[in-house]
């Protein structure tokens, strides 16, 4: 995993798309036994390093209802974007994450993470990605229908501020998907 993890974080396949250039961002032990399956990281986390190091990370950890310790133990929890490099700006936000990295990383550090019981594909990159032809028309429907995903995988609307509107929209997701998010991870987390 060490190697791995190394090469992951050297990669500069797609260095002259990146506007703030190449910085991998990823946390992967092969312990783990839950796997965040995020977007990419913004410009706070490109300028730190630590993955989810902002408001959007915050908001995740309530909804996991996991400590910061607890989160940031890659031997319980690995964090692995679809683009593990901050893509830019577009215009109204980030842009997508560069489509390299999945087909490029994951299936390597699958292969070195065994101990995976529950995947949390958060946004509509990581569902469309894992979930292909079983993902709904949206990613609205798609979290809708997270129960036809349990045990293995979960698909979350993303963290971030900006989607206040969403959650506000769709009420049921805090009151009956994040209780079911919490009861897995920390049943996951205490065995």
């Amino acid at each position: 995993m060490e190697n791995l993890l190394a090469e992951i974080r050297n990669c500069s396949v797609c260095k002259e798309h990146l506007a703030l250039g190449p910085r991998p961002i990823v946390a992967a032990h092969p312990e783990a036994k839950i796997a965040i399956i995020g977007q990419a990281p913004g410009t706070k986390v490109h300028a730190t390093g630590v993955p989810w190091d902002d408001p959007s990370g915050r908001q995740l950890r309530k909804w996991l209802g996991v400590t910061d310790e607890v989160f940031y133990d890659a031997s319980k929890i690995a964090l692995i974007p679809m683009g593990f490099c901050y893509p830019g700006k577009g215009k109204s936000g980030d842009l997508p994450p560069r489509p390299e990295c999945a087909p490029l990383w994951h299936q390597p550090l699958w292969e070195l993470m065994p101990n995976v019981e529950l995947i949390i594909l958060i946004g509509m990159y990581a569902q469309k990605y894992y979930l292909k032809e079983t993902a709904e028309k949206t990613l609205t429907a798609t979290v809708e229908a997270y129960e036809r995903y349990l045990p293995k995988q979960l698909p979350l609307p993303h963290p971030s501020p900006r989607n206040r509107f969403w959650l506000t929209k769709n009420p049921w997701f805090s009151k009956e998907v994040v209780p079911i998010l919490q009861k897995q991870v920390s049943e996951i987390l205490e065995n």
